[in-house]
């Protein structure tokens, strides 16, 4: 089979998403936008046929002073990752990509690796043996997976490694925490939260909480909890006009692409959360807190909202994203993970992005630029 790879239109790299289950947000047209430092193209994949079997959103960042780019597919791209010939998937792109100025391409294959229960993440934690989760028994395997990572380093595709001992990669999660929706009623989602999560939701509906659905005018409260949040989990927060832009570009091309959640006690903002959704994938995005009145559990009521909402919408997966590979205690992002897997849902690892080298001098030189940051 023969296929072609070439730039298609924004209409067309939309039209080919919506007509799948689902999709990484970070492979829709509109977050283009919200990288305004890159420049994006969107590809299609065709078959002999002439039909589009594949699309992807690729970023380029240029390099100071020179025509040359490092070409970035994030959680991408769109194609039948378990095809007998992934090959003659990926080197036309290569080819495409290398004609573009690209010295390395860069792309995250949405291909899931293994699964663990919430009860097999409890045990790990609990095991002062256990220090990375990468090393603790799988509850389930995703044989395929093997396959396509044989077939990438066949093609000369090398994985990248997380940096820090945080065990977060350099770009998108290779570990995530979901939820599955499919098939459960509400009841069974609620039911699957552990009892601490039940009863700080409780308490938040006792308290009077309230959460509503806030708008791009209500960005602003949310970034100063995001503010006060990063300072007090130690990390570096966005700028407000990042989100202000993510909100024009993501809602402009479906209203219900992005949505931004504020937890009200007594006239105050106490808590607030964005959720994403592409096709029956809804991700719990960035959340926010303030340290005061946390006994009345605002982020509680906020997620429970997002996940009600979520079911309503028919999500298959409730996403939160990223988690620690670390279960060691003295890390502060452990206390993260408690909250993620109380939800009952399942750790979750992906292949992890991978490389592909053009210009091998300039992919040193990258490199070595990154492992100094």
């Amino acid at each position: 089979m023969s296929v072609r790879v070439q730039p298609i239109t924004r209409d067309e790299h939309l039209a080919f998403v919506a007509a799948r289950p689902s999709a990484s947000h970070t492979q829709i047209p509109s977050w283009a936008e919200v990288k305004p430092d890159w420049r994006a193209e969107s590809l299609g994949w065709f078959d002999a046929t002439g039909q589009l079997v594949g699309a992807g959103l690729v970023l380029l960042r240029p390099l100071p002073g020179l025509p040359r780019y490092l070409a970035y597919l994030p959680e991408g791209p769109l194609i039948d990752w378990h095809e007998p010939g992934l090959e003659r998937l990926l080197e036309p792109m290569v080819a495409h990509l290398g004609r573009r100025g690209a010295f390395a391409v860069r792309m995250g294959p949405p291909v899931v690796v293994r699964r663990w229960s919430a009860e097999a993440v409890k045990a790990a934690i609990a095991d002062p043996a256990a220090r990375r989760l990468r090393d603790v028994r799988a509850t389930s395997f995703e044989p395929r997976a093997g396959q396509v990572a044989d077939t990438l380093r066949r093609m000369g595709w090398r994985q990248t490694e997380p940096r820090g001992e945080d065990g977060f990669a350099a770009g998108q999660p290779r570990y995530v925490f979901q939820v599955p929706f499919a098939g459960r009623s509400l009841d069974d989602i609620r039911g699957g939260l552990n009892q601490q999560w039940r009863r700080n939701i409780t308490k938040a509906e006792k308290a009077g909480v309230k959460v509503v659905r806030g708008g791009y005018e209500d960005l602003p409260a949310f970034h100063e909890l995001y503010c006060e949040t990063a300072e007090r989990d130690r990390f570096v927060p966005r700028p407000l006009p990042y989100f202000q832009r993510m909100w024009s570009a993501l809602t402009a091309e479906h209203p219900d692409r992005m949505r931004l959640y504020l937890a009200y006690h007594d006239g105050e903002v106490l808590a607030a959360a964005t959720m994403l959704t592409v096709g029956d994938h809804v991700w719990y995005s960035y959340g926010a807190s303030t340290s005061r009145r946390r006994e009345v559990q605002p982020s509680s009521a906020v997620q429970w909202r997002m996940m009600t909402d979520a079911h309503e919408l028919g999500a298959a997966v409730y996403d939160l994203r990223g988690i620690t590979d670390t279960l060691e205690e003295s890390s502060h992002l452990l206390g993260l993970l408690r909250f993620k897997v109380g939800t009952g849902g399942e750790a979750v690892e992906y292949l992890g992005e991978w490389d592909f080298p053009l210009n091998r001098l300039l992919y040193k030189a990258l490199n070595l630029y990154l492992a100094r940051r």
